[in-house]
């Protein structure tokens, strides 16, 4: 192996030095910004994930069809921290769920809650919806929210959720529930 001169030695262990350096110590990115500490060097943008889009529409055909009176309870992040009980489906007249709602998972009490109801024909077709709404009593709670029933710890909640804009005489429904916020 041949020796290099003096000068082109310290030339290639600068340039060496140089490149190392830069490589360990971080580089400019797109933006003009050094890559930092909880950073690193030349990191993409953050990546933006789509905001929930809430609980899913029903059916609009309920597969097979239920019986008469039957209500389904649609498995969510939430059914099984609670349990219902009594479930009903209410008169003609002002046709509805009710039932009660009792927590299971803990002893914490319920801040708010949100129940939907589908209401299907007895050929299993959608005829429309309802929510009932659950808020702990309070300064910021609306007043239709307010609920005068059993309050969430210990006893639970007995609920209503009124059918609304339906096409047709309900024959069965399934309840779902979205929203369980606890302390």
């Amino acid at each position: 192996m041949r020796n290099l001169p003096r000068g082109a030695a310290a030339a290639l262990a600068a340039t060496t030095f140089l490149v190392l350096a830069a490589g360990c110590s971080g580089s400019t990115d797109a933006g003009g910004d050094r890559g930092g500490a909880g950073r690193p060097a030349g990191s993409a943008a953050p990546v933006a994930m789509p905001a929930p889009s809430g609980a899913a529409a029903p059916a609009a055909v309920l597969a097979p069809p239920a019986e008469p009176g039957e209500i389904r309870v649609d498995p969510g992040p939430f059914t099984d921290r609670v349990q219902l009980t009594a479930l009903t489906l209410g008169p003609t007249g002002k046709p509805g769920v009710t039932g009660h709602l009792a927590v299971t998972s803990d002893v914490s009490d319920v801040l708010g809650l949100e129940l939907r109801a589908a209401y299907y024909d007895a050929a299993g077709r959608l005829l429309g919806s309802g929510t009932f709404h659950y808020q702990e009593e309070g300064a910021d709670a609306p007043a239709p929210d307010h609920h005068e029933g059993p309050r969430a710890a210990g006893e639970g909640i007995d609920f209503t959720v009124p059918a609304e804009g339906l096409s047709g005489t309900p024959s069965s429904a399934v309840l779902s529930l979205p929203v369980l916020v606890n302390e």
